[in-house]
């Protein structure tokens, strides 16, 4: 006789109870940028939008930053560590390969012995994790989820890459996941397209300081991208998974209070805000203004930043979409905590 495995009881639907975000100390205007490169304040602002970005100092490392936004996602949520049984970790900045940082972050959090996992998604990587801790609560593996996007790009910075100098910023952002009795986390409508991983890369691999090796470049490794393949890809093809996901949720651009992109440059977030024709009231994230791009970092970032500012509101529905290296996307609606 084939034994029956019992079911999975979790709670009926998941949402977003607290978020939180840390921005290092220094902030980096585009004349320190201009420093290395050949260009100005001009140029950057009209191709990227970026006027300010936040680098870390030697304290303010991925584990540091991440206790930091941690801290004020569980105060938000009105929780303490002991209520949090997972921590994911979206990084692509942790220069250790193993262990993952976020079993040291459930250490010091305090969290018992929370599951505790990293995911390499890129800027993808926050919405990635959000999708895997809605499914650990109404699994029931886990009743709360910490969800971190936290990076230390500075540190995969070429000061001197024209394309890509002035992009790159630091900080964390954390939200908690937990139970819910009505639905507040839409369905992930995600991906990848690896025929295009080429696009968006390190410069060089790890393997070659293997007995004393050097890159190519003379270099320590650093991103790069091919910036108008990006751009046309992120324009053309992320608007439609963000509409997707909107199908997905139920919910029409009218119905939308906010939209929160990955914070990769501000003309994709106006371009996507355009094709998508999200109506006048709904409040679009252009944290990447004063923060740059944070990769796994920018979506709870720029949550925690509209909410602050009261340009967004609890309870308000949301569309969030994460895009990046790899090519991986994800996107989903949310009810704002």
């Amino acid at each position: 006789m084939t034994a029956k495995i019992k079911p999975s009881q979790g709670a009926p639907y998941a949402r977003i109870r607290g978020v939180g975000g840390y921005r290092p100390t220094r902030v980096v205007p585009n004349e320190v940028i201009l420093e290395t490169i050949d260009s100005s304040d001009e140029w950057i602002r009209s191709r990227s939008g970026i006027s300010t970005r936040h680098w870390a100092n030697e304290t303010e490392t991925v584990a540091e930053m991440s206790l930091e936004a941690s801290g004020k996602a569980l105060a938000d949520a009105g929780l303490t560590a002991d209520d949090i049984g997972a921590v994911i970790v979206a990084t692509v900045s942790h220069f250790k390969q193993t262990p993952a940082i976020a079993t040291e972050i459930a250490f010091r959090l305090g969290a018992g012995k929370a599951a505790a996992f990293d995911i390499s998604a890129a800027c993808a990587g926050f919405a990635y994790g959000l999708t895997l801790a809605k499914g650990m609560v109404t699994d029931g593996s886990a009743e709360n989820v910490l969800v971190i996007g936290v990076e230390r790009l500075s540190d995969l910075t070429d000061l001197t890459d024209r394309a890509t100098a002035f992009l790159f910023g630091d900080g964390a952002g954390a939200v908690v996941v937990g139970p819910s009795d009505v639905p507040a986390i839409g369905p992930a409508v995600w991906g990848s397209e690896g025929d295009k991983s080429d696009v968006i890369s390190q410069t060089d691999s790890w393997e070659v300081f293997r007995e004393g090796g050097q890159p190519e470049t003379g270099k320590f490794p650093a991103l790069r991208q091919e910036g108008q393949t990006v751009f046309r890809w992120a324009v053309f093809e992320m608007a439609k998974v963000a509409q997707q996901a909107l199908d997905a949720a139920g919910i029409t651009a009218q119905e939308l209070d906010v939209f929160i992109p990955h914070q990769a440059n501000m003309r994709i977030i106006d371009s996507m805000t355009k094709a998508l024709k999200l109506p006048e009231h709904v409040a679009i994230a252009r944290d990447i203004e004063t923060t740059g791009n944070t990769s796994s970092a920018s979506i709870p970032l720029a949550m925690e930043r509209l909410l602050a500012t009261g340009q967004a509101k609890s309870g308000d529905t949301a569309l969030l979409i994460g895009f990046g290296a790899g090519l991986v996307y994800a996107a989903t609606v949310v009810t704002l905590p």
